[in-house]
């Protein structure tokens, strides 16, 4: 993309050979205050486009003051395409995932000047909304998109995490959990997440990515789900279903934590970073912080959280308890986490034990194009009034911005 100048910063794409050693210091000497302090711990330290990478379109651009060359800023974005939950509309949605500006540069237009970029990237990549997540207490960040950027404030959001040590009880034995085929799984989101806002739609990818280790479906043992155990057929399967089931799917983020382990020691990599997730995470885990400096630390995040029936909380309750078991087979694993819309009823559903940990966040939304498709002046009505309500409901959390 085109490089421009302002304020003595030059904005442009980031070079791995030239700016990755220099990203990850900037990435430890910012105080973290984003949305997914954790995952900044387990996935973006040696790898500083991961959490954009598994999206078909996507780019990393840095601020670097133009007389001496100093890299001062990061950003990300990618590009997504959603369904927004009312009339089956697809649109294509820009993400804008951790912006960063180094301590000494701050109140210097640098972050103002990083999303006026990214945006640009975005719009020319056909965004007609982008969006950004920032933790609830952030007030700069939210300054700046809500004041500066004019951002509308559409949710609150919350990430709930907790220990696997944590002492789950085993599912009753009138529940079953059945794991899916990856096509069955693709075929009931697609069937039954219409009613989701900003639902992704290529779940077909999500679901076939390596990280994703796979879905599960939990139901009443009284009660048969047709043809489930027919991984040829899907189509008495997504109609025929039980009165009350629950459905997750789960991704695994240990893996990613391994391969930065072998590029530098975790306490040099980690420390400023630590400061941040010691006060948000660490405190559930109930380990000593040199333990957690010196050893892997993975997640396993739950996601595509959905159900139906009057049962729904038994049913969603047996499948975290599912996981939670799970998570203590996997090697480095160290808490399982999941990020639900405050609106959204399932939370209600999600066992909060004294072990859980809250970290709460806003979900920002700008539209800045109008329909692509055939231009309908109705759809385009009904799209500014999605915006103008100002929330959104329900959600699917997209692992991959973890």
């Amino acid at each position: 993309m085109d490089a421009h100048l302002e304020n003595k910063v030059l904005i442009r794409e980031f070079n791995e050979d030239r700016d990755i050693e220099v990203v990850e210091k900037l990435e430890r000497n910012c105080e973290i205050g984003s949305k997914k302090g954790i995952s900044i711990i387990t996935n973006m330290m040696g790898d500083p486009l991961c959490r954009i990478r598994l999206f078909q379109a996507h780019v990393m651009l840095v601020a670097e003051l133009v007389e001496n060359g100093e890299l001062v800023g990061v950003v990300r974005g990618c590009m997504k395409y959603v369904g927004t939950g009312s009339g089956g509309r697809h649109v294509k949605m820009g993400c804008i995932l951790g912006l960063r500006v180094s301590p000494k540069h701050r109140r210097k237009g640098i972050g103002l000047e990083l999303v006026k970029a990214i945006e640009g990237w975005l719009v020319k990549n056909g965004a007609q909304y982008i969006c950004l997540a920032t933790e609830e207490n952030n007030v700069a960040s939210t300054n700046l998109f809500s004041l500066k950027c004019n951002y509308l404030k559409l949710s609150s959001l919350v990430i709930l995490i907790q220990p696997i040590n944590y002492r789950t009880k085993d599912p009753p034995r009138d529940i079953k959990i059945e794991k899916l085929s990856v096509d069955q799984a693709i075929s009931l989101y697609k069937n039954r997440l219409r009613g989701k806002e900003l639902y992704p739609v290529d779940i077909d990818a999500i679901l076939k990515e390596k990280l994703s280790l796979g879905t599960w479906v939990s139901f009443f043992e009284e009660e048969d789900w047709v043809d489930l155990h027919n991984k040829e057929s899907n189509e008495d399967f997504n109609i025929r279903t039980p009165s009350s089931w629950a459905i997750l799917s789960i991704w695994n983020t240990c893996e990613a934590y391994k391969l930065q382990i072998r590029r530098a020691h975790p306490f040099k990599c980690f420390h400023a970073t630590l400061r941040h997730a010691r006060a948000k995470v660490f405190p559930c885990l109930k380990m000593p912080i040199c333990d957690l400096l010196q050893k892997p630390f993975g997640f396993l995040f739950l996601y595509g959280l959905h159900g139906e029936g009057e049962r729904l909380g038994e049913l969603m309750k047996s499948l975290w308890c599912f996981a939670s078991k799970k998570a203590g087979t996997v090697k480095d694993c160290k808490v399982i986490i999941t990020e639900l819309g405050v609106s959204d009823p399932l939370k209600d559903h999600v066992p909060q034990g004294p072990s859980m940990s809250c970290i709460n966040d806003l979900w920002y939304l700008k539209r800045v194009n109008g329909p692509t498709d055939d231009g309908d002046e109705d759809e385009d009505e009904d799209e500014d009034e999605w915006t103008s309500n100002q929330r959104i409901g329900p959600v699917f959390v997209d692992p991959r911005d973890f």
